[in-house]
């Protein structure tokens, strides 16, 4: 007899009004996530894509929808424990005062993990990612914000999550740096079976990292498409063109 494989996100008919209007910041939007896909989600400023990534791990909850982890409702699961589970790496992270090493090992602390599993797992996810062992000592202010998103995406990494929300992760990285860390991550979620989503405007990135693309407009989930049947120029020219327009609106 044939099994269908629950996914391991489940996102239904989620929408997101505005705290001082019925405006829709996302409307009805909905898809699945396969464990180890890597989704790229894409559109103009104002889409609704970062706010998308803050209700997947209920930094923000949604005015109508559900949202599901393994089949099971993420209001549900104690806040904490989801967020060990799907992990947020915000486009311009904070280490909250610590030095590099206290905030990759801060995480794992909190789980109360011996002292040995956790420098096991910081030596490991600091050559994973080529971070120097002379960052270590070093505070939010001697970090450039490129060298502080790649010590966010470590600390996210030490807790070995299911789920990875990635907001801009490369923006403030050279080509050479944000290509290699992807190609890491690309890694992981073949091996390990985490999923990732992320946000991202660099779209030769994009085309060479993700699996499957949601492309998000005014709120509204207009395409979900496996990467391998994306016409990339047709895809450029759109966002170009909705950015156009997106900016003629405001003005």
């Amino acid at each position: 007899m044939r099994t269908t494989q629950i996914p391991q996100l489940r996102v239904e008919q989620l929408s997101l009004t505005t705290s001082l209007s019925a405006q829709y910041l996302l409307s009805n939007i909905s898809f699945e996530v396969a464990a180890g896909s890597r989704l790229c989600i894409i559109g103009p400023s104002g889409a609704g894509k970062s706010s998308l990534l803050r209700l997947l791990n209920r930094l923000s909850e949604p005015t109508s929808g559900a949202i599901y982890l393994q089949d099971q409702d993420i209001r549900k699961i104690p806040v904490i424990q989801l967020r060990h589970q799907v992990m947020l790496v915000p486009q311009e992270p904070k280490l909250l005062g610590m030095t590099v090493q206290e905030a990759l090992a801060y995480p794992l602390k909190l789980q109360q993990l011996p002292q040995r599993q956790i420098q096991e797992r910081l030596e490991s996810c600091r050559e994973l990612l080529y971070i120097p062992l002379d960052w270590l000592e070093r505070t939010e202010l001697q970090l450039s914000v490129g060298q502080r998103q790649l010590v966010a995406i470590a600390r996210a990494l030490v807790l070995q999550p299911k789920i990875l929300l990635l907001d801009e992760p490369t923006s403030a990285l050279d080509a050479g740096t944000a290509s290699r860390i992807l190609g890491v991550l690309a890694d992981l979620a073949d091996k390990d079976n985490m999923s990732i989503l992320m946000v991202n405007h660099q779209l030769d990135m994009t085309q060479l990292f993700c699996t499957r693309v949601l492309y998000l407009q005014q709120g509204q989930l207009l395409q979900d498409t496996p990467a391998d049947q994306i016409n990339w120029q047709q895809l450029r020219e759109t966002l170009v063109q909705a950015e156009a327009q997106a900016a003629q609106e405001w003005l």
